[in-house]
């Protein structure tokens, strides 16, 4: 079969394999199949009590329907927009990231259900297998194809338009169910793999807790209190704090501690005890809030800003960079952040975010609702207070204090309030040194883990890449090919062309009403007058619109809207979104403002 030379589809084998033959969507889908845009349904058009499901973007996976909808439209709304129902076994792929061009099999619903406008709806004709066409709208071989083609200065998106001109590599139909089947025994093993991989990856989570846990109830170093009975208990050096405050604070400033309610905490080893963290000598201070700091104070380089997304868990995140000029430092230095210093993300939904700054920031402001912990005393080994405020036991106390419904956070009060385990500075070092030996085997053990996870990512790309090379499974030359599978298919769409009734004249002044034409031919009509003619009808999607009036354009020549909408029978949302991406694309300049605004074609 031949394919004409704007059909494109960059596939990395020198050539189609025996019994293979290459073919475009609109040849996959001959006379019973559908290959549609989703519809465009406004929040108005939609009904929470609704009984049709409105799938969403966000709803289609890599491989796998998502099911996360919960938008909803009622039947009768549906029907009056012609919306295009999706059936069971239908291929949505996504014309929009991420990844861009995705694809999963729509399973069917207890509801009816239909999708917007960017997704695509593809049923192919029945001799062809849905499942083995999802898959290779997943695969590299495709996804190359796709990217190339892609467009959008903001949100990067295919149209359905270079859908179409993708021109696929298609196997006899015997050897689709095979390579479906071989794909899915591999991708069910590969599965099972990365199951287990994630089992390890959050038992060494759970273990690191149980660690950090140990470590500041004294378990770790238990047998190291029995080699060094005679280092000062911690009250001692509790008695000497004040005095450390007072200087750190100033005279007059510091006021005496509170004694800690330890009510509902474990209890110590001897030599511990209780504190809040405000008692001791550190400082506790936030970020510049509000107009103080805004995103056009940062520039490309200059002074770091420490931002949440820096925080993990005992982990500093490096990748989000983020700067403001040496003045605008200068204006809020009182925020200066330097390596040793503990910042503590404020909100602590499920979990406490804390990390000391690595040698490499020199200095640094922290950012609104990133917390510095400074230590001010010897006294205090600061690995051991970042250890503290990462365990379970610091969130169970701090999460019983947040405050706001969507992002709950913490304040600067409520972490000086916070109680610590506190003991003597020679065991906290040596709980950190035990810490440091435990948490490298486990680290070692974590790298292998993501290692073999992508690894895992890596290998499912490359069974989908073997299968779509002829590589996954073997060729019998006995299978019809598919040459003879596809003229198939395009005689039955003719013979159908030929006795179908004549299409009756369009019958809606709609946008959406003009993909219910493609898939006309899968439902019997009902008997109806024929209601005016309207031009809208001829547009499927909205490549459709902005060729059609670019069509009716003259170089040089002013439009007004009335010129171009009126005639092609654009609805206001359909003009209105069409003419937008125009003038995005840089294919028509306006003149003018609202009424008076007149077209120019570039």
């Amino acid at each position: 079969m031949s394919i004409s030379k704007e059909h494109v589809l960059t596939i990395d084998i020198k050539e189609l394999p025996d019994g293979w033959s290459l073919a475009t969507l609109d040849e996959l889908i001959g006379k019973s199949g559908v290959f549609v845009d989703g519809d465009w349904i406004e929040s108005k058009d939609q009904d929470p009590e609704g009984d049709v499901r409105l799938v969403q973007l966000a709803d289609v996976g890599d491989g796998l329907y998502r099911n996360k909808s919960a938008r909803f439209l009622t039947d009768a709304k549906a029907r009056e927009l012609k919306c295009t129902f999706l059936e069971r076994g239908d291929v949505l792929v996504a014309r929009m990231p991420d990844p861009l061009g995705r694809a999963c099999i729509f399973p069917g619903d207890s509801k009816k259900a239909v999708t917007v406008v960017d997704v695509a709806i593809v049923r192919p004709e029945s001799d062809f297998d849905s499942k083995w066409l999802m898959y290779f709208v997943n695969a590299p071989l495709f996804r190359g194809a796709v990217a190339s083609m892609e467009s959008g200065s903001t949100r990067k998106r295919i149209s359905r338009k270079n859908l179409e001109k993708i021109a696929f590599p298609v196997p006899p139909q015997n050897e689709q169910a095979h390579i479906v089947a071989e794909i899915e025994k591999q991708f069910s093993r590969l599965d099972e793999a990365i199951t287990n991989l994630k089992r390890v990856k959050t038992n060494l989570k759970r273990y690191k807790a149980a660690v950090l846990k140990a470590a500041v109830e004294g378990k770790l170093t238990e047998e190291w209190r029995h080699q060094h009975p005679d280092v000062e208990h911690a009250d001692k050096l509790l008695e000497r704090i004040p005095a450390e405050r007072r200087k750190v604070a100033g005279k007059g400033k510091c006021k005496e501690p509170v004694g800690p309610d330890t009510s509902g905490l474990p209890e110590l080893p001897a030599g511990w005890v209780w504190v809040k963290l405000g008692t001791l000598p550190v400082d506790v201070f936030d970020g510049p809030f509000g107009s103080n700091l805004k995103s056009s104070d940062y520039v490309a380089s200059g002074v770091r800003v420490i931002r949440l997304e820096n925080i993990g868990s005992l982990e500093f995140i490096d990748g989000k960079e983020s700067f403001i000029t040496e003045q605008k430092f200068e204006q809020l230095k009182k925020h200066t952040v330097r390596h040793g210093d503990i910042i503590f993300s404020s909100f602590v939904a499920n979990e406490t975010r804390v990390v000391m700054l690595p040698d490499h920031i020199e200095k640094a402001i922290n950012k609104a609702d990133c917390f510095c912990i400074r230590v001010r005393s010897e006294a205090i080994n600061n690995r051991y207070l970042e250890t503290v405020l990462a365990t379970r036991t610091a969130y169970e106390q701090l999460v019983a204090e947040v405050h706001g419904a969507t992002r709950p956070r913490i304040n600067t009060t409520h972490l000086k309030d916070c109680q610590i385990p506190f003991p003597p500075i020679k065991e906290q070092i040596e709980i950190v040194s035990k810490i440091s030996e435990m948490m490298s085997v486990v680290d070692v053990a974590e790298a292998q883990v993501v290692a073999n996870l992508r690894r895992a990512e890596r290998l499912r790309q490359s069974i989908l890449k073997q299968a779509f090379t002829g590589q996954l499974v073997p060729q019998d030359q006995s299978d019809e090919p598919a040459s003879v599978l596809l003229e198939r298919i395009r005689t039955n769409a003719s013979v159908g062309a030929q006795h179908a009734a004549p299409r009756s004249a369009p019958r809606t002044k709609t946008a959406r009403q003009g993909r219910a034409q493609h898939a006309a031919p899968l439902r019997k009509p009902r008997p109806q007058p024929e209601p005016a003619p309207t031009a809208s009808d001829n547009f499927a999607c909205l490549d459709d619109v902005t060729a059609a009036i670019l069509g009716r354009m003259q170089p040089g020549r002013e439009y007004a809207r009335a010129d171009l909408a009126d005639p092609l029978g654009l609805s206001t949302g359909r003009w209105n979104a069409a003419i937008q991406e125009l003038k995005r694309q840089r294919k028509v300049r306006q003149l003018g403002e609202k009424r008076g605004a007149r077209y120019v074609r570039v």
